[in-house]
């Protein structure tokens, strides 16, 4: 029998983490605010089944898979049988809360688990676990498994079963303030963007030097314009009230973000993506 798996969210890491899963032969249902968010987020998971399916990277054609989801316009449409429920939505605090206590209604045997790249996995719930997979989930083989004292060991085992069954390579790390990769790549990305500030060095040069002289396959600026330079803001910010001002925000990313330079999706950030 396949498992069944729930994805809430379907944006960018929603539609990744709905096309790993599918991938791994699961049926999956992702949950949207309303039918117009529900029919995109089902283009973006079709679109990077087909990429995969052209580059060889599929064992099953793209439109099988896709026979395996449906999306709904609503949480309370999730199946009751879900076995694993993926929260993916942007991160709020409060609005990850909300979805958690939608999703344990509509889905009450589900292993719940965040997709949140920094807020505190345990201020989601008692029986959340962190879940934090990286952008593009399809090619990304890293998976950080964030756990709190107060939740039950069998989540853990059932979490990481599950990750290693996506193909992932898993850390576990405990539930801290950026956990161990937001917290390193942010420090890097905030002192990369202060060198840019400082006219140290072009963009372009400082993330040619990662790469080359550090083994990268990304520069921190590039990486920075794909992960959206609103959101790496805003982990900065939530980074330096947990922890200190060593990742206080440089002002040139302030005035990127206000400028609506927030990287790839918006066509320029550090770079012009434009083309």
């Amino acid at each position: 029998m396949p498992r069944t798996a729930a994805v809430v969210g379907g944006g960018t890491m929603g539609a990744g983490i709905a096309h790993v899963l599918l991938a791994a032969g699961d049926l999956v249902t992702i949950a949207e605010s309303g039918a117009e968010r529900a029919a995109a987020a089902r283009e973006l998971v079709a679109a990077s089944l087909k990429k995969a399916e052209d580059r060889g990277k599929l064992d099953r054609p793209a439109s099988e898979l896709l026979e395996r989801l449906d999306v709904v316009p609503d949480i309370d449409q999730l199946p009751a049988t879900t076995e694993l429920a993926i929260e993916a939505v942007p991160e709020d605090a409060a609005l990850k809360r909300q979805v958690f206590a939608a999703v344990r209604a509509a889905c009450p045997d589900a292993l719940l688990a965040s997709n949140t790249s920094s807020l505190s996995v345990r201020q989601l719930g008692d029986d959340v676990i962190g879940m934090h997979f990286f952008n593009p989930v399809p090619v990304q083989a890293l998976l950080e498994l964030v756990v709190h004292d107060d939740l039950d060991p069998a989540h853990v085992v059932r979490a990481r079963d599950w990750a290693e069954s996506l193909g992932k390579t898993v850390i576990e790390v405990r539930d801290s303030p950026g956990f161990a990769t937001s917290r390193l790549g942010v420090a890097v990305g905030m002192e990369a963007i202060r060198m840019v500030e400082e006219g140290v060095a072009s963009a372009e040069d400082i993330d040619t030097g990662m790469r080359l002289g550090y083994g990268w396959p990304m520069g921190p600026l590039r990486l920075t314009d794909l992960v959206g330079l609103d959101v790496r803001l805003s982990i900065a910010e939530h980074l330096t009230r947990e922890l200190g001002p060593r990742f206080t925000p440089p002002d040139l990313l302030r005035n990127k973000v206000a400028r609506g330079e927030l990287g790839r999706k918006t066509g320029r950030g550090f770079f012009d993506w434009s083309s």
